[in-house]
């Protein structure tokens, strides 16, 4: 009879969570328990957790907002445009 933990079958084990690390930036992650995902902010990803295991694959990864990615670090100098990215301009 393999026992199972209803109530902790989501959870990630914190001693992975310190391990772990964003397999595009090999940076840290932060840990949403409520979504179940893993958040790499340099990357701009959220890894899903599935039955308590982190999906560590970036083609499984969905991609953030610009406002949930960096939440405290607005960019002040944007102007509105067309998205053109290039060069000064005249």
């Amino acid at each position: 009879m393999s026992e199972t933990k209803s109530g902790s079958a989501a959870r990630v084990d914190p001693k992975l969570l310190e391990i772990l690390v964003c397999p595009l930036t090999k940076g840290p992650l932060r840990y949403d328990a409520a979504a179940q995902e893993l958040i790499s902010e340099r990357a701009g990803l959220a890894y899903p957790i599935r039955d308590g295991i982190p999906i560590m694959l970036v083609d499984e990864a969905r991609t953030l907002d610009a406002d949930s990615a960096h939440p405290t670090q607005a960019h002040p100098a944007q102007t509105s445009g067309s998205g053109y990215s290039g060069g000064a301009g005249h």
